[in-house]
């Protein structure tokens, strides 16, 4: 499953390239709330197929553990990718738009309250696995310049999670292997401030 998934992102994102002309639209964005919030280095980059459709690929990496001791294990170290075909109102790039949108991460999660996803007391543990997910999205995008926007976005939809529980110390012990949970809620969430190269 996930190695189709990944083949069908790959195919979805050459048939976009492929397409690129110079009337086309390109923006490079940040999610502020993402990168902010979570303490996440992320980057995505958009770019026009027809006049009122879009394809934007999404990427983050959070490599930083940022206790690590033998008793604070918080961690949030992940890395996600996102896909999301959209359909623009009016024009690209500016008002409102729709969207599909599909992501796969992995994960290795410590010390943090997430009782929508792996239930109360989530804090007291330690979640290494994957996520595959996907859901519909709105947003709207304010000209702020000649080159740059800011974009409000939000979707739900479905994340399958599959993962092994652990001690929250460093080193805990394995308490469950090969849980799997389906999450049905919000999915994506998004202040970007993007550039349009061209």
């Amino acid at each position: 499953m996930k190695k189709l998934y990944i083949i069908a992102v790959v195919a979805l994102l050459m048939s976009g390239v492929g397409r690129l002309r110079a009337q086309d639209h390109l923006s490079v964005k940040t999610n502020l709330l993402y990168g902010g919030y979570a303490l996440t280095p992320n980057l995505g980059v958009e770019v026009g197929l027809l006049p009122r459709w879009t394809l934007e690929m999404s990427g983050a990496y959070n490599p930083f553990n940022l206790h690590g001791s033998e008793t604070d294990n918080r961690k949030l170290v992940h890395w996600v990718a996102m896909p999301e075909f959209r359909y623009w109102t009016c024009q690209r790039f500016n008002g409102h738009f729709f969207g599909i949108h599909g992501l796969y991460g992995q994960y290795n999660i410590g010390g943090h309250n997430l009782p929508l996803l792996f239930g109360r007391g989530s804090d007291a543990y330690r979640y290494e696995g994957q996520v595959l997910g996907g859901g519909l999205s709105y947003g709207y995008s304010f000209l702020l310049g000649r080159r740059w926007n800011l974009e409000l976005t939000i979707g739900a939809g479905v994340l399958y999670l599959d993962y092994d529980r652990y001690e929250s110390p460093k080193c805990g012990l394995l308490l469950e292997s090969g849980a799997r949970k389906l999450f049905f809620g919000p999915t994506k969430v998004g202040v970007s401030l993007s550039f349009l190269i061209f």
